[in-house]
């Protein structure tokens, strides 16, 4: 495997880990004066947090991810592909390309570079929303830059 980063859903990871972009977030947002009020709002340890805060960060914090790589099997039916594009849409992103094999058994991989502009915190709520279109199934982000 190259590089050292991977997207992992939250789930998989002890809640630790959230808490600590919590309170990075308290901390940047001058919601919390210092690391010791920030810790307990988030109830976590101040060694935890000093060892795990060059390590996590959430989604929307980070300056470099503001390009988004999805892939979808879409069912080949009139209408699917409009619904994402307009769920695209509707949260202020900009389709860079589209790319769709040809469908086998009425099913199509799609592969859709998006720009995120200044605002990437939406991306999972967006893709939330994409995965309620019918005709959709295994929608995956698979990559940000």
């Amino acid at each position: 495997m190259e590089g050292k980063y991977l997207i992992v859903d939250k789930a998989l990871l002890p809640s630790y880990c959230e808490k600590v972009a919590l309170a990075k977030e308290l901390l940047d947002e001058g919601k919390a004066a210092d690391v010791s009020e920030a810790v307990k709002m988030v109830g976590i340890s101040r060694s935890t947090f000093y060892k795990y805060r060059d390590m996590v960060r959430d989604i929307s914090t980070v300056s470099m991810g503001r390009h988004a790589i999805i892939s979808m099997m879409m069912s080949h039916r009139v209408g699917t592909l409009s619904s994402v594009l307009s769920i695209i849409s509707r949260y202020g992103y900009s389709v860079w390309t589209i790319t769709q094999n040809p469908p086998v058994d009425s099913r199509a991989n799609v592969v859709i570079t998006l720009e995120l502009g200044e605002d990437p915190r939406r991306l999972d709520s967006m893709l939330s929303d994409i995965t309620d279109v019918p005709g959709l199934s295994k929608v995956q982000l698979l990559g940000m830059d």
